[in-house]
């Protein structure tokens, strides 16, 4: 048997080269193995639908902590380090950040370099002659950062346009409020010349334009029984109209009872003359433009019968007569 001859240096050189070789690349492949499925990759705990706010003058290390700490990304490091190659220097913008569905860290970072908020608008409908109760409850169920509580403690009823609009995702209490009150001063504003005719505070005209939102549907309708309020606002007449009554007990004509004809509210235009406190509604533009051109009749009552068709009385004998014939 020959003996082994010795390795040569370069052999032997070649060799441990292989195994360091080798042994990098394992390392190498599990880096990129751990940094794909660990690092790169949102957490499998990432929260759908969610929203996340970087406040201004935030740092980039309190935001990647943040980031981590809401599962939206896996490693603050690798955040950190394609923020700063993404950036160019320049670092992420502040601002409220949608993210519906898990992106790669990669993707967080590219959309807070470039401040790509991706938050959705939301479109929503005010119908004419809602009140402010129920609009709290709408925007609740649509606006992810709404508080109602908050919204009923500012907002004033009777100054909020109806109309469609057109929110961000995220918009609070003040944007709702403000976007309206200043689409209210819009309207009004075209009609400034025939309120001036008309000689009344604006505060008595929305009042007035909210109820008639509520009592008529047609724009003849609401001219007259403009014009029979505005009379026995003159004569110094109870208003007597029932719609008031939703503003305090939700009830409509057809459940009132005679027990609610007494209670004790200035929303109860039987017991208390004048206009109550506060519009009932959020008039819309065709009940503020009949509450401003009264039509003058000699009508001073008027009721409504089970089909929505309007009947006019001149004296209350008449009244009780129309009552009895289409209300009983």
């Amino acid at each position: 048997m020959e003996p082994k001859l010795p390795k040569s240096r370069s052999s032997l050189f070649v060799e441990s080269y292989i195994i360091y070789f080798k042994l990098f690349l394992v390392v190498f492949i599990s880096a990129i193995f751990y940094i794909q499925f660990f690092c790169w990759r949102a957490p499998s705990t990432f929260p759908p639908e969610n929203i996340f706010v970087v406040e201004k003058g935030q740092s980039l290390s309190a935001v990647a902590s943040s980031l981590a700490d809401a599962h939206i990304i896996s490693s603050p490091f690798l955040f950190k380090n394609l923020v700063v190659m993404l950036g160019r220097g320049n670092g992420i913008k502040a601002g409220d950040y949608s993210f519906k569905k898990p992106i790669s860290v990669y993707g967080v970072a590219s959309r807070l370099t470039k401040g790509e908020y991706g938050l959705l608008t939301i479109k929503i409908t005010i119908p004419e002659g809602l009140n402010i109760f129920d609009m709290a409850s709408l925007f609740e169920r649509e606006l992810i950062e709404f508080d109602s509580e908050k919204f009923l403690s500012l907002a004033k009823e009777g100054y909020l346009f109806p109309d469609t609009y057109f929110f961000l995702q995220n918009a609070t209490e003040s944007d709702v409020l403000s976007l309206m009150k200043n689409n209210f001063d819009k309207k009004i504003a075209g009609l400034n010349e025939q309120i001036k005719t008309l000689g009344k505070p604006l505060d008595e005209i929305v009042i007035m334009a909210s109820i008639l939102e509520e009592e008529a549907r047609t724009e003849e309708t609401r001219e007259i029984i403009s014009g029979i309020l505005w009379k026995r606002i003159e004569i110094d007449m109870p208003l007597q109209v029932d719609v008031t009554f939703q503003y305090i007990n939700g009830k409509t004509t057809k459940d009132l009872t005679k027990a609610d004809l007494e209670i004790d509210s200035p929303y109860n235009t039987y017991k208390y003359k004048g206009f109550p406190p506060t519009p009932i509604s959020n008039p819309g533009l065709e009940a503020l433009t009949a509450t401003l051109n009264p039509k003058d009749t000699p009508y001073f009552y008027f009721l409504s019968d089970k089909g929505g068709i309007m009947h006019y009385a001149t004296t209350f004998t008449e009244h009780k007569k129309n009552r009895e014939l289409y209300l009983n």
